[in-house]
């Protein structure tokens, strides 16, 4: 059991002996004297031996109790002045306590003339050396503590709960602003101030309404250093509570996400770029189909057509001499015949002429006929009267062909399904297009497989630019449904 040293400044030798002779006589002998019978003398016994407390009697030869601790709180050693003091008061003397308390004594006795108070004496002390090691525990766990906090690459910060307008600490890193904690502190004003002006209101909402009610704060907003670089950052805080569950303070943390940000900034923006390519080499495609179509129609389509009719005269011929036609000359006009459906097919998957002379809602109900009478499957096309009405511009028509087109394709391919719905409708300035079917229904691959759904993902580009969304899921009846909704940026047919 460790020894507690115990300095005595008390001028009443009679009192000095009393307090020896009951420290001495306490259980497990634990404490050891040193005295002092002037307050000059005790202050130097203070500083030589360091005791673990003091017993300081009010009234002294060349110093009042109040004095001596105003000297001992003047100390430039932390350990002398740290010393806790037992304050020894007359029995009249209740204002003295009070304020030796409130100079730095630790606690009080009030001297009796009986002696009484010595036999309170050893429990004093004792009460004093867990007081002491307990804030000496403190201090360790708050010097840890800020250590740590001071190490992490962010800024710490505390809100107490009365006062949720203004920090309790901010941690050193407050510095990346450009200023330093004790600035921060003095100007409540300043947090806000250095919020970006336009999310100022907003950002500044929210944290007061979450540090007020006592809730997760869980933000991201921009704060401007002393030298006006702009800089985001990860606002995390939560509410510390007592053993009681009542609210201590709020702590958080401002984690500078400035480096995150300017890189999501870069992948938006060459992913804004990649997709402009895209539909810039989509244009180019279509484009392309579209001369491919017309030379095919213009010239090839022209060879069959004339070689068809050449075919034909040369039997009306043979007939007028009155000789029986070859019977390849009909096989022939018969072969050119399937050639040209065959052309007007691939001119049709091309570029449809429908689309360019008619429009693209004349152009869907074409197609959905189309697909009817090739594959067998009961095609539904709908488009409401309003949606009829409206006139969209040749980029974006061939856009919205196109994912249609995918759309049934899939369908044709791999749905298994005997009936298709194509249906468009307008509502809240938004066209909607949806194919749906009663097939086998759609699962959406993961993983490696994710890539396989090329079609899916070539309908889900088309849609962003027409900055739209497509969804793609299974109906509670079976089969599969393709939503595609797109902003209506049209101008009304006249």
């Amino acid at each position: 059991m460790n020894t507690i040293l115990v300095l005595v400044v008390e001028d009443d030798i009679v009192d000095r002996m009393a307090c020896r002779r009951r420290l001495r006589d306490n259980p497990g002998g634990r404490f050891r004297l040193v005295e002092a019978a002037e307050g000059e003398r005790g202050l130097e016994l203070a500083r030589e031996f360091r005791p673990d407390c003091i017993l300081l009697d009010y009234r002294l030869p060349d110093l009042t109790g109040l004095e001596f601790l105003a000297r001992l709180a003047a100390e430039p050693d932390d350990a002398v002045r740290g010393i806790p003091v037992l304050m020894l008061t007359g029995a009249d003397s209740a204002a003295v306590a009070t304020e030796a308390m409130r100079r730095g004594a630790r606690d009080y006795l009030v001297k009796d003339a009986q002696g009484r108070y010595l036999e309170l004496v050893p429990a004093a002390i004792e009460r004093l050396q867990r007081e002491r090691r307990l804030l000496k525990e403190n201090r360790q766990a708050e010097a840890r503590f800020r250590t740590l906090v001071e190490q992490i690459q962010a800024i710490s910060y505390i809100v107490a709960t009365d006062r949720t307008d203004r920090l309790h600490y901010i941690s050193p890193q407050i510095r990346m602003l450009g200023y330093s904690p004790e600035e921060w502190l003095a100007n409540p004003g300043l947090y806000a101030e250095r919020m970006v002006p336009g999310e100022r209101d907003t950002a500044l909402a929210e944290v007061l309404r979450c540090r007020a009610g006592g809730l997760p704060l869980r933000l991201e907003y921009r704060l401007r250093s002393r030298a006006g670089d702009v800089l985001w950052f990860r606002d995390h805080a939560d509410v510390v509570p007592d053993d009681a569950g009542r609210p201590l303070f709020m702590q958080g943390t401002l984690v500078d996400i400035t480096a995150n940000k300017r890189a999501e900034e870069k992948l938006t923006q060459a992913r804004d770029e990649l997709r402009r390519l895209a539909a810039y080499q989509e244009k180019i495609r279509e484009d392309e189909r579209q001369r491919i179509a017309r030379e095919v129609h213009d010239e090839l389509g022209g060879l069959l057509t004339g070689i068809k009719a050449y075919v034909s005269v040369i039997g009306e011929r043979a007939v007028q001499a009155g000789t029986t036609p070859d019977p390849l000359l009909a096989e022939t006009a018969g072969l050119a015949q399937e050639a040209i459906d065959t052309i007007r097919r691939v001119i049709a998957d091309l570029r449809p002429s429908v689309l360019d002379q008619f429009g693209i809602w004349t152009a869907l109900d074409w197609y959905a006929a189309q697909v009817a009478r090739r594959s067998g499957l009961d095609c539904h096309c709908e488009i409401a009267p309003d949606v009829a009405g409206l006139a969209i511009d040749p980029d974006r028509s061939i856009m919205l062909f196109r994912i249609v087109q995918e759309a049934m394709t899939n369908i044709q391919r791999h749905a298994g399904a005997g009936t298709v719905w194509l249906r468009v409708r307008q509502a809240d300035g938004w066209l909607s297009v949806e194919v749906e079917d009663d097939g086998r229904g759609f699962v959406e691959p993961a993983g490696a497989d994710a890539g396989a759904c090329w079609g899916i993902l070539g309908m889900r580009e088309r849609s962003r630019s027409l900055g739209g969304e497509l969804t793609v899921s299974r109906r509670a009846r079976g089969g599969t449904s393709v939503l595609l909704r797109v902003p209506i940026e049209v101008r009304h047919g006249g």
